[in-house]
């Protein structure tokens, strides 16, 4: 694979040429096809005097030569854009309102498309989109880098914890560009495109290395594209002055995400929106002390974790012990509170993410990803009850894993700790983090609202109650 800096240097420093590639930038070979009936498959011509006849004096590029090397130009293009998987990311692949849609959100998005197509066509000064993981910041970023190329202009896309290691892995003896060298044509590149901006190393050296490029280029009013998931009253007073100056940038903060709604929402299942705290019945007489303890522990933290959502609630029980309607309330209890949490149930999420890789999904899996990882609340239904492939492990421990260090909300319901993979208990056995309730007893069923069916009897339950115990 090339080298960022290999990259960097067939990109050029400053400006943009004429021919809308720089005369330093390394030529391609040209192969004309040889049955091209102009040039026979020499790749030139001669010009026509304004009688009609050949030039024999002068040469001149054939068409079926400027083609190819056309196509070569944007072949290279690509390859020194740094884009990888996100080549493919387009505006007609961005999934935009319908014109007539009054939703906010929905506004917001429309705005920034059209305002991201007028950068794309015609870059000038600073875009700046802001918004939460999922509302299609990187993917109109990346739009705007792949028009640029499908236009011959050199583009550099890369995100900032990613440049940021790549400057520091310049300072080795062994790396192919020099600090300096490196530094400069980021700088300088004739169009930067900084993703996920603020989120990288919180040293120093990090800030000030992207103070310096960020004042650089917005001292010569060189085009730039950011995106950020923070306010820019987050970014602190510094990059909120020059990412907010009226003159050079144009911000446009998108609305709730798509991506979710894209693939659905199990809370929109008519079973899971009418649990709610008030229809738990969880005062149960005819259960044995141990049994109504453990009921009232769970009931009685679930309730307190909604009011003040702070590290992991774990409920654990066997099916029907009540953990779903605890977990389902919380999250209606947020939602009527107009915030946005994401409940997934284990194997549906690990479908949803699956479904991505087909090339008829209008998202990547990456940007999927992200959003639940991020979620300010997430609520992980069933786990443990999804498929044991070692795919579906790895893709569970790095969102539990990162959700652990980033000590996000989260909220999950398993029938056993006891079936979870090794590393995952690790993380939910952590007592500095997680909120324990006793496991529920089984079975313990809640009445199914308006159908009449009525919770098993006390003989059932107690037998139920003991055989977990045993």
């Amino acid at each position: 694979m090339e080298s960022l800096g290999d990259i960097l240097k067939k990109i050029p420093s400053t400006g943009i040429a004429k021919d809308k590639i720089s005369t330093s930038q390394e030529e391609p070979s040209v192969s004309p096809e040889e049955s091209c009936p102009a040039c026979r498959g020499a790749g030139f011509v001669h010009p026509l005097l304004p009688s009609g006849k050949p030039d024999y004096s002068r040469i001149i590029t054939c068409n079926c030569a400027e083609k190819v090397l056309d196509d070569e130009r944007r072949k290279s293009l690509k390859k020194y854009s740094n884009l990888g998987p996100l080549s493919e990311r387009t505006f007609d692949s961005f999934i935009v309102p319908d014109d007539d849609s009054e939703a906010p959100a929905h506004r917001k998005i429309a705005l920034a498309v059209q305002a991201a197509r007028s950068f794309a066509d015609k870059p000038s000064g600073w875009l700046v989109l802001l918004g939460p993981s999922g509302t299609g910041k990187t993917h109109l970023a990346a739009a705007i880098a792949n028009q640029r190329i499908s236009l011959g202009y050199p583009v550099f896309f890369e995100s900032a914890s990613n440049l940021l290691d790549h400057l520091r892995s310049s300072f080795h003896p062994d790396s192919e560009i020099g600090h300096d060298e490196l530094f400069e044509r980021v700088k300088n590149t004739p169009l930067l495109i900084l993703d996920d901006l603020g989120h990288h190393s919180a040293t120093s050296w990090a800030r000030e290395k992207l103070d310096q490029i960020i004042n650089h280029r917005f001292n010569y009013a060189l085009p730039s594209v950011f995106t950020s998931s923070l306010s820019l009253k987050d970014m602190g007073e510094r990059w909120n002055m020059r990412l907010s100056e009226p003159r050079l940038s144009s911000v446009f903060i998108l609305g709730e995400s798509y991506l979710l709604q894209e693939h659905g929402s199990e809370l929109e299942l008519e079973g899971l929106k009418n649990m709610t705290f008030d229809n738990f019945q969880w005062k149960r007489v005819e259960l044995p002390l141990e049994a109504r303890q453990a009921i009232e522990t769970a009931y009685k933290t679930a309730r307190q974790f909604a009011d003040n959502p702070e590290g992991w609630l774990v409920l654990e029980g066997p099916h029907g012990s009540g953990k779903t309607h605890l977990a389902a309330a919380i999250a209606n209890q947020h939602i009527k509170q107009g915030k946005k949490p994401v409940f997934k149930i284990v194997p549906e999420l690990l479908d949803h993410l699956r479904s991505t890789f087909s090339p008829d999904s209008k998202v990547s899996y990456d940007e999927l990803f992200e959003q639940i990882k991020k979620a300010q609340l997430l609520i992980l239904d069933d786990l443990g009850g999804h498929s044991s492939t070692a795919w579906a492990q790895e893709k569970l421990y790095q969102l539990i894993n990162y959700r652990y260090n980033a000590k996000l909300p989260t909220v999950f319901t398993t029938p056993s700790r006891d079936e979870l993979e090794d590393r995952i208990c690790s993380r939910l056995d952590d007592h500095s983090l997680n909120v324990f309730t006793p496991p529920l007893p089984a079975p313990y069923y809640q009445t199914d609202y308006g159908s009449g069916r009525k919770t098993p009897d006390s003989s059932q339950i107690k037998r139920g109650f003991r055989h977990q115990r045993e």
